[in-house]
């Protein structure tokens, strides 16, 4: 994958000091109120002096539902996280041998079975505001409910880092991880260790907190190279990320997308080539984008109903069916 705009030098940047207080508190929230407001809240904050240049500091996350919360696919599996992820991962790894892959680290199977849809302790973030609107916007038949989208910054994630891992970052001069930086702060394997449970508990050894990490996945294939994507990595499988990011000052925002406003984010989004056909390379999305590009949208509320509108509202159903998951960089 290219080098992402988030991973320049940031000195120059005016970021106010954390204020002092006494507990955890709610992550601010903003409702925007049109597409020019949106556009201003997503890329404000951007110019970088020192590079005079607009490098923006965040990574997003669109959700088609704004009550959504940022918890993992792992946890939503219920159980213990941490005994099911190992038999996820192990088995993972073992049944999908038959696919290339360019490194065998725990990292590389997470971010592996991530893009494919294991149930991991990862969380889909891109570096893109507008593949964030994307899957904010994908579904017709979530149009009629607010949907989000989480900016966070992980140079501020980042400060609550352990020491070593920290390094890791300086050294590279990043502020995020790859798989191999990653990799480079573990002990060597050992003999008769997992390769799976060994690095996952030096990982959560490395803090007495648990923590939140980026990483960045290898570019396995154009999908992942095209949504621009990176993950948010808690370094336990039971660690909630939105309660663990109020804690954090300044890390992250959440912005309501107010669902009158969906319609016409997702047609700015077709003129700008932000579709299933480009972010999902082959005939399935080609396929899905044309059937979104071509849909009629149905009737305001109130507005005098009839039966082809109400065909209409079965097909947007049908055509949801076949999208999938909703509210994931995939």
């Amino acid at each position: 994958m290219s080098q992402p705009p988030i991973d320049q030098p940031v000195s120059g940047q005016r970021m106010a000091p954390p204020p002092s207080h006494s507990g955890p508190e709610p992550i601010e929230e903003i409702r925007v109120t049109s597409w020019a407001h949106l556009l201003d809240v997503l890329y404000t904050g951007g110019w970088n002096a020192g590079l005079r240049r607009h490098r923006s500091p965040y990574v997003f996350r669109g959700s088609h539902d704004a009550t959504f919360t940022l918890q993992t696919s792992l946890q939503r599996l219920g159980g213990d996280p941490a005994e099911t992820e190992r038999h996820l991962l192990r088995n993972f790894r073992k049944y999908a041998r038959q696919e290339s892959m360019q490194g065998d680290t725990v990292w590389d199977w997470l971010a592996l079975g991530q893009h494919h849809g294991l149930p991991t302790r990862l969380v889909d973030f891109t570096y893109s505001p507008l593949v964030a609107l994307h899957f904010a916007t994908r579904m017709p038949s979530q149009f009629t409910h607010d949907g989000a989208i989480w900016r966070v910054n992980p140079a501020r994630v980042h400060e609550s880092l352990p020491a070593p891992l920290r390094d890791a970052l300086a050294g590279e001069g990043a502020q995020v991880f790859t798989v191999e930086m990653l990799q480079s702060v573990m002990s060597p394997g050992r003999k008769g260790s997992s390769l799976i449970a060994a690095p996952l508990a030096e990982l959560a050894a490395l803090s007495e907190s648990p923590f939140l990490t980026f990483l960045e996945p290898p570019s396995l294939d154009a999908r992942i190279v095209q949504q621009f994507a990176l993950f948010a990595l808690p370094s336990t499988p039971e660690l909630q990320v939105e309660n663990w990011l109020e804690s954090q000052p300044h890390a992250a925002l959440k912005i309501t997308i107010p669902a009158d406003l969906k319609w016409q984010i997702r047609d700015h989004l077709d003129q700008a080539n932000i579709t299933e056909r480009t972010l999902f390379p082959g005939l399935a999305g080609l396929a899905q984008w044309l059937a979104l590009y071509y849909m009629t949208p149905p009737l305001p509320p109130g507005a005098e109903q009839d039966a082809d509108t109400n065909l209409l509202e079965q097909n947007v159903d049908a055509l949801d069916r076949e999208l999938g998951p909703t509210d994931q960089v995939r």
